[in-house]
């Protein structure tokens, strides 16, 4: 009697374990680093477009968006990422536009970044963003393509 109810249990557990677990996709749809849960590294990711440039975010102006943590410069830049996410959020994630482009991922740089036809798209590093911008029409349609089966290798 006793060892049928450890086999129940164990079933139990088992399922509630499996059950209770993100997909490895999910998971990972958004890059953030091994020991962090902020999505680019906790710049803002509007401000790519209203300041052409990477800027810092503060905590004080975050939110929960896929599972990661965003961070803004402001309450307006937090509110309009609220409004629109698909619209500031890096595309791929936020992992590598090259890596994705050659079916792979790979962790970005907040400074290797390019905002195409409206879109953001970060690198792992200047020297990579360089590589990826010698055929950005190329590289996009293949990332595309890669996006997101990249993600279950």
């Amino acid at each position: 009697m006793l060892h049928r109810f450890h086999v129940i249990l164990i079933a139990l557990v088992g399922t509630v374990i499996f059950t209770a677990t993100p997909s490895l996709a999910a998971k990972d749809e958004i890059y953030t680093a091994t020991f962090s849960s902020l999505a680019v590294s906790g710049y803002d990711p509007v401000a790519y477009f209203t300041d052409g440039r990477p800027v810092k975010g503060n905590g004080s102006y975050s939110l929960k968006w896929k599972g990661a943590t965003w961070r803004f410069a402001s309450s307006t830049n937090r509110d309009a990422f609220q409004a629109d996410p698909e619209k500031y959020a890096p595309q791929y994630g936020g992992y590598c536009a090259w890596a994705v482009a050659q079916g792979y991922t790979a962790s970005t740089d907040p400074e290797a970044w390019n905002i195409v036809d409206g879109k953001l798209y970060l690198n792992y590093s200047k020297n990579v963003r360089s590589q990826w911008e010698q055929d950005v029409p190329g590289n996009i349609a293949k990332g595309d393509a890669n996006w997101p089966r990249v993600l279950e290798k």
